[in-house]
């Protein structure tokens, strides 16, 4: 018998520019498509456009067409698809947050590359050591389990 097939989620048409002002993933999508991806996230199951609306509206006031408005375009981003269900377009999400932060962080990180691999790389390490030394003992783990993988 064979394990079911492992759905995997399309590659998301989003843009390259970076708002390095912004906090999270709000540097990648804008600020309203980004409460609207936690929103669907975190209902955690196919929900129509008006319970979006109810989560993000709870932080934030917006109208419910301009919730539609949002859905949509991240439908066509590829970050969302729709459903319909009993008479209603239900709306889910393709990739989970992390799949969506991993996909996106290495895109970041290969179009910075562009700076100089030494540059950023001796940036990040000074950045994390200013801002969290407990990261900076991660990535040398991460970078030294790396290099025995690649030695294996």
């Amino acid at each position: 018998m064979t394990a079911p097939a492992r759905r995997v989620p399309p590659r998301p048409r989003i843009q390259d520019t970076v708002r390095l002002s912004a906090e999270g993933i709000a540097k990648i999508l804008g600020d309203l498509e980004t409460r609207v991806m936690h929103a669907v996230w975190s209902l955690d199951r196919p929900a129509p456009a008006r319970t979006v609306h109810e989560y993000v509206y709870q932080e934030h006031a917006v109208a419910l067409h301009t919730v539609i408005t949002v859905l949509n375009k991240l439908v066509t981003k590829g970050l969302l698809i729709r459903r319909k269900q009993e008479d209603l377009l239900h709306y889910e999400a393709t990739l989970t947050e992390r799949e969506f932060r991993q996909r996106e962080s290495r895109r970041v990180v290969e179009g910075i590359l562009s700076f100089g691999e030494v540059a950023i790389t001796s940036s990040l390490v000074e950045v994390l050591a200013e801002r969290d030394p407990k990261g900076l003992t991660r990535l040398l783990e991460l970078v030294q389990r790396r290099i025995r993988e690649q030695r294996s």
